[in-house]
C-alpha cells in the first residue's frame, strides 16, 4: 500500500492555492469600503437634504418665473444646480481629508493593525489601497451622487414648469445637462484627483505618525511656513501655491468670469494640465508621501 501512493502520479497532487497579484489590494480596498461606510453615506445624505429644499422651493417657481426676464430666469434656473454640484465637491474634500487623516490613525488607536498585519498583505498594498479611495473611488463617487441629485431636480422642476403651463423646454435648454455632466466629471478627476493628490498624500503621511490630535499635526506645519515666509520674507508664495493646487488655478478650464466650472461656456484645457510644472511636482510630492507613509506602518505599533 505505501508502494502504490509512492508511485502516485504527480498529476493526481493537490498543488497549492496561487493568489493573484491584484486579489490582495482588491479586498484591501474593499475592506476601506466597508470599515468608512461614511464615504458613500456622507454624500447621498447630503445630495437626500438639498433635494428636499430644492422640493420645498419649487411651490414658488411659476410665479418668480413669470416676473422675471429671460436673463434672470436663467440665473433662477441654474443657480441651484451650480450649488449642489459645489455643496457636493465640498462634501467629497472633507470626505477625503477625514478619511485620509484617520486612515492609519485609527487601526493604531483600535490595535486593529495587530490583526490586519498578521494577513498576508503588504504595507504597500495597505496604503495604496486607503490613497485609492479618495483619488480613484471618491471622485466618481461624487459625479454619480451629483447627476442622481441633478436629474431629479430637473424633473421635479419640469413637473413643476409643465403643471403650471410655462413649459420645460427654457429649463433644459438654459441647463445643457449632458455638457454639465462631463463638464463636472473632467474638473472632478483633473482638480480633485491629480490637483488635490499631494494634499491627500500629506495627510495620509500624517495619519500614520502622531499618538493623538492627527488633525494639528496636518495643518500646523503649513501653518508655521506660512507664517514664516510671511514674517522673514514679506512674501506669500507658499499660500499662493497652496491655493493654485486647490483650485487649478485655470490650468483644468477656462472659465467664464463668475460662474463656475460645470457651466456650459467654459473650454477645457487638458494640455495646459498636463503640462503644468505645478501637476508634476505634486504628483512626486504624492509619491514621496506614501513611500514615507508606508515606512510609518511598517515600523509604527499600536497606540
Amino acid at each position: 500500500m505505501n508502494t502504490q501512493s509512492s508511485t502516485m502520479p504527480e498529476a493526481r497532487r493537490i498543488a497549492p492555492a496561487v493568489m493573484s497579484a491584484t486579489r490582495p489590494f482588491y479586498w484591501s480596498l474593499r475592506r476601506e469600503l466597508w470599515e468608512s461606510r461614511f464615504i458613500y453615506i456622507a454624500p447621498m445624505a447630503v445630495a437626500a437634504v438639498f433635494l428636499l429644499g430644492f422640493g420645498i422651493s419649487l411651490a414658488h417657481l411659476p410665479s418668480r418665473m413669470h416676473a422675471l426676464d429671460p436673463a434672470q430666469q436663467r440665473s433662477v434656473l441654474t443657480a441651484p444646480y451650480d450649488f449642489s454640484a459645489t455643496l457636493l465637491m465640498v462634501t467629497g474634500m472633507l470626505v477625503g481629508a477625514f478619511y485620509c487623516l484617520d486612515a492609519l490613525y485609527g487601526e493604531r488607536r483600535d490595535r486593529s493593525i495587530l490583526f490586519w498585519k498578521s494577513l498576508p498583505v503588504s504595507d504597500a498594498t495597505s496604503v495604496l489601497a486607503k490613497a485609492s479611495i479618495p483619488l480613484l473611488i471618491l471622485q466618481p463617487l461624487i459625479f454619480v451622487v451629483t447627476v442622481a441629485l441633478q436629474l431629479s431636480m430637473l424633473l421635479l422642476a419640469s413637473a413643476v414648469l409643465l403643471g403650471s403651463g410655462s413649459g420645460a423646454g427654457m429649463l433644459w435648454a438654459q441647463l445643457s445637462p449632458i455638457r454639465m455632466w462631463l463638464l463636472l466629471l473632467y474638473h472632478l478627476l483633473m482638480v480633485h484627483a491629480l490637483m488635490h493628490a499631494p494634499f491627500y498624500g500629506w495627510l495620509l503621511l500624517v495619519s500614520g505618525w502622531p499618538r493623538r490630535a492627527a488633525f494639528l499635526w496636518a495643518a500646523l506645519p503649513p501653518v508655521g511656513i506660512i507664517a514664516l515666509e510671511r514674517i522673514a520674507f514679506h512674501s506669500t508664495h507658499f499660500v499662493n501655491l497652496l491655493g493654485d493646487q486647490l483650485s487649478g488655478s485655470g490650468l483644468d478650464a477656462i472659465v467664464a468670469p463668475d460662474t463656475l466650472p460645470m457651466n456650459p461656456m467654459t473650454h477645457v484645457t487638458p494640455g495646459l494640465l498636463l503640462g503644468s510644472a505645478n501637476l508634476w511636482m505634486g504628483l512626486l510630492l504624492t509619491a514621496a508621501f506614501l513611500f514615507a507613509a508606508v515606512r510609518l506602518r511598517r515600523y509604527r505599533g499600536p497606540l
